[in-house]
């Protein structure tokens, strides 16, 4: 069998245990039916782009982005654990190379990546089906911002993995940054009614354009400020990846 596929066989099967299962079910049917919900009576109409739509289809499609990010903290995991472990070690020492480990690692995130929108796409359907414009480039699209956000976020979970030692500063940092991208985008609030500084904030975090670039796909706005955010995406995460790979070929054991 190929190495980079017994690896990605071995990422997943390590990763995929129920209770990521249940976080990654759970967690967003609680923001989409309960906050969604709960917030519509306040929230009335969200313009997003020529379209103006209720707050839980808005929050839904938002989700689906989040999610994306949320899953790609596998990344980052697997390869703390590996050091932490000695797993690391013990890989490098049989048929592998670095370059297989972090092939690997991006096809893991990737997999993962896909699969979690694909999951929120239909656990969400019910709440934004009557706003679907769906089209040629519907598909595409979402797949485009499934992988490019999985490569992206997921290149940076293994930044932070391998540059930090202790397990307390790698759970400090990473739970951090990533709730900072969480709530600083347009996953859960429209980024045109906010105030600034916040504003500037929102369109510095790179899950503000993931979660912009769904949205389009799945509401039918592609424009040429979305065509930008594709391209920006594409950039940080071809940034990201290069400087995740660099890091993790110079890996201690």
């Amino acid at each position: 069998m190929n190495p980079i596929i017994r690896l990605v066989n071995r990422n997943i099967t390590i990763s995929l245990n129920p209770g990521f299962l249940i976080w990654q079910v759970i967690f967003p049917l609680i923001y989409i039916f309960v906050a969604g919900f709960a917030y519509a009576p306040l929230i009335q109409n969200v313009p997003f782009g020529t379209k103006d739509l209720d707050y839980p289809a808005f929050l839904a499609s938002g989700m689906i982005g989040f999610n994306i990010m949320n899953s790609t903290l596998v990344s980052g995991i697997i390869i703390w654990n590996d050091r932490r472990h000695g797993m690391f070690e013990q890989i490098m020492s049989g048929p592998f190379t670095r370059s297989h480990y972090i092939l690997s690692n991006i096809c893991t995130i990737g997999i993962i990546g896909l699969v979690s929108a694909s999951l929120i796409a239909l656990v969400g359907y019910p709440v934004f089906f009557e706003s679907i414009e769906f089209s040629l480039i519907t598909i595409p699209v979402i797949v485009f911002g499934a992988i490019t956000g999985s490569v992206l976020f997921g290149s940076l979970a293994s930044i932070i993995s391998t540059r930090l030692r202790s397990s307390e500063g790698f759970n400090v940092i990473i739970n951090t940054v990533f709730l900072f991208f969480a709530f600083v985008s347009s996953a859960f609030y429209p980024a045109d009614n906010v105030p600034e500084p916040l504003r500037t904030a929102f369109y510095l975090n790179p899950l503000t354009y993931l979660v912009d670039v769904i949205r389009a796909g799945i509401f039918g706005n592609i424009t040429e400020f979305i065509i930008l955010e594709m391209l920006v995406l594409v950039g940080i995460a071809s940034t990201l990846f290069i400087v995740a790979s660099k890091l993790l070929t110079k890996l201690d054991f």
